[in-house]
C-alpha cells in the first residue's frame, strides 16, 4: 500500500515539475530573445538623430527625402541581408528606424512609376548590378531573408529610361550548397 501511495505521489509532481521547467525555459528564452533587439527596434520616433549615430555609427549611405529630412542607413551588403534605414526630418529628429530589405518594403515598388533613384532612396546601393542587352534592362539586385529563414535575391529591372519595369525573387546562390560552385 505505501508503495501505491508513493507512485501516485510521484506521477503528480512529475507532470507539476515538467509544467514549471518548461514555464522556467520559455521564460528565458523571451529573456534572450528580448536581448537580442535589432539595430532598427532600438529607437523612439522623437529621438535625436545623435542617439542613433552613437549607437550604429556614421551612416554608409544618406539620401535627401521630398520633406527636407535625410534618410541614413547602414547596409550590410554586400554578404548580409539587412539594410536600417533611419528616416531623421529637417530638425534632425528620429521619424522612423527599420529594416528595408525585406518583402513588405520591396512590394511598395510601383512597376512603371518608380525610377533608380527611388529605388537607391529607399533600398540603398545595390549588392550587385547588371545590363541585359537582349531585354534592354539594367538590373540591381538585393540579398534578403525572407521570413527570417530563406536566403533570397530581390532584383529590380530597368528600361532605359530607368523606370522599373519588372521585379523578381530568386534564392541566393550564395547560400545554396548544391549551386554554388556557379558562382
Amino acid at each position: 500500500m505505501l508503495n501505491r501511495h508513493h507512485a501516485t505521489a510521484a506521477s503528480t509532481e512529475a507532470p507539476l515539475a515538467r509544467r514549471l521547467r518548461g514555464t522556467a525555459l520559455a521564460c528565458l528564452c523571451a529573456l534572450m530573445l528580448a536581448g537580442c533587439a535589432q539595430p532598427w527596434q532600438q529607437f523612439q520616433q522623437g529621438e535625436d538623430q545623435s542617439a542613433i549615430v552613437a549607437r550604429l555609427g556614421a551612416p554608409r549611405e544618406t539620401y535627401d527625402l521630398p520633406n527636407g529630412g535625410k534618410r541614413l542607413m547602414w547596409p550590410t551588403q554586400p554578404m548580409g541581408e539587412t539594410t536600417t534605414a533611419a528616416d531623421i526630418d529637417a530638425a534632425g529628429k528620429i521619424v522612423n528606424v527599420r529594416q528595408v530589405l525585406q518583402p513588405n518594403e520591396f512590394y511598395r515598388a510601383e512597376i512603371g512609376k518608380w525610377t533608380r533613384s527611388d529605388v537607391l532612396v529607399n533600398f540603398g546601393r545595390p549588392v550587385e548590378t547588371a545590363y541585359f542587352p537582349l531585354m534592354k534592362r539594367e538590373v540591381w539586385t538585393y540579398r534578403y531573408l525572407e521570413d527570417n529563414v530563406w536566403y533570397m535575391m530581390y532584383s529590380f529591372y530597368f528600361d532605359d529610361q530607368g523606370i522599373v519595369r519588372l521585379t523578381q525573387k530568386t534564392p541566393d546562390p550564395l547560400h545554396d550548397p548544391d549551386r554554388r560552385s556557379l558562382f
